[in-house]
């Protein structure tokens, strides 16, 4: 299931390695990221306060979030994202492929 937009939201790819993909996603109202499916573990970072609406397939959930506001998903999760709200908005999306690479990294 997907929303029926015919506005996409714009995706703009600034890392894409073996560990990391890291995109910038930029909406206007009413746009939508299209119906997909997350490989890996991912954090959004809200980059302009606004309310994703989010279409899992069974409902409907609106969700605003502030600037700088953050969270987490698994890897797995199927959705479709729309901006909710009556303005631009944009997050960025850090999908993380080798968990395991990162903790090394740290460590180091």
């Amino acid at each position: 299931m997907a929303f029926a937009c015919s506005i996409p939201a714009v995706p703009t790819v600034q890392q894409d390695d073996e560990t990391i993909r890291i995109t910038r996603w930029d909406f206007e109202p009413g746009a939508v990221t299209g119906w997909h499916e997350h490989g890996w573990p991912y954090f959004v970072v809200m980059l302009i306060a606004g309310t994703l609406r989010i279409h899992n397939g069974n409902e409907v959930v609106d969700t605003p979030l502030a600037q700088g506001q953050a969270y987490m998903r698994p890897a797995g999760i199927r959705h479709d994202v729309m901006n909710g709200s009556d303005h631009p908005i944009a997050f960025v999306e850090i999908e993380v492929k080798q968990p395991s690479a990162l903790k090394e990294l740290a460590l180091s």
